[in-house]
């Protein structure tokens, strides 16, 4: 029993969670790697740009309407945020009342709006001219998309306001009524102010998601000068039996939301060293 314990391999040294996690990183880059390699070596590049990338389609897509079409997107995204802001933060302090019918009436929106899609509710405010003859919604398409989409989003927007009032501190709302200011003062002066610094970041996300949402304008029917990015690239896609105008039209949504995510970053690390 001794001999064969004497002449037994040593056993192997047991690797530290830190070089296992250093070889676990070099096969997953490994991996990447020999993937990305993969697809370029099979891919047909100059087949992938006659489809996806051609230059005269580029050059068209550019001079035969686009800038009018990014500037309609930007239009359709800020009016519906400043609607669904303005909603849902009136939607937040209702479910914070004290009066029951207020908050009654806030939560039901909220659950009506976040179940139905946006895409619905668009449809059912196109057709209220159909519902009702002679109604019109002021400043057509616009004020339809701004009315639809930011009743939407003001459902979420109200929940996360919500939450930024919730944290704010209650001895701030105190202190200001020992000192005899009225409640409503008090909101307006001292609590939303707080609030609305701890919610920028998701309310900036939020306008990404409203960026992305208003490709689902064209359900309603809209003039050539109405088009968003996403109407312009289809249309122009179809007439040229080519996917490079709705690529681009897909690039220009980074043009938009790309600033808006790093701002989003920065936000929150600013305040994640601010709390240390």
């Amino acid at each position: 029993m001794t001999a064969i314990t004497a002449g037994a391999a040593p056993a192997r040294p047991k690797l530290s969670p830190r070089k296992r996690a250093q070889r676990v990183r070099i096969v997953q880059y490994v991996v990447l790697a020999a993937a990305v390699l993969a697809v370029i070596l099979t891919a047909d590049g100059p087949q992938l740009q006659r489809v996806f990338m051609r230059p005269d389609l580029v050059l068209r897509t550019f001079t035969s309407g686009l800038p009018l079409a990014l500037g309609n997107t930007i239009a359709y995204t800020a009016g519906a945020f400043v609607v669904g802001l303005t909603i849902g933060t009136l939607l937040a302090l209702m479910r914070l009342s004290q009066v029951a019918p207020y908050r009654w009436i806030s939560t039901v929106y909220v659950e009506f709006f976040r179940g139905v899609p946006a895409l619905i509710v668009l449809l059912a405010f196109g057709g209220l001219s159909i519902a009702f003859p002679g109604m019109r919604v002021p400043l057509e398409p616009y004020g339809t998309v701004w009315i639809a989409l930011g009743m939407v989003s003001a459902a979420y927007m109200s929940e996360t306001i919500r939450a930024g009032i919730q944290a704010v501190p209650k001895g701030q709302i105190e202190a200001a009524r020992s000192l005899g200011m009225p409640t409503g003062m008090a909101t307006r002066k001292i609590v939303l102010p707080q609030a609305f610094r701890i919610v920028i970041p998701p309310l900036t996300n939020e306008l990404i998601l409203l960026t992305k949402d208003s490709s689902l304008v064209f359900a309603i029917g809209l003039a050539s000068n109405g088009f968003e990015l996403t109407k312009f690239g289809r249309d122009l896609m179809n007439s040229t039996a080519n996917m490079t105008p709705l690529i681009v039209a897909g690039l220009c949504y980074l043009i938009i939301t790309l600033p808006l995510t790093v701002l989003v970053r920065r936000m929150e690390n600013k305040a994640r060293k601010a709390t240390r």
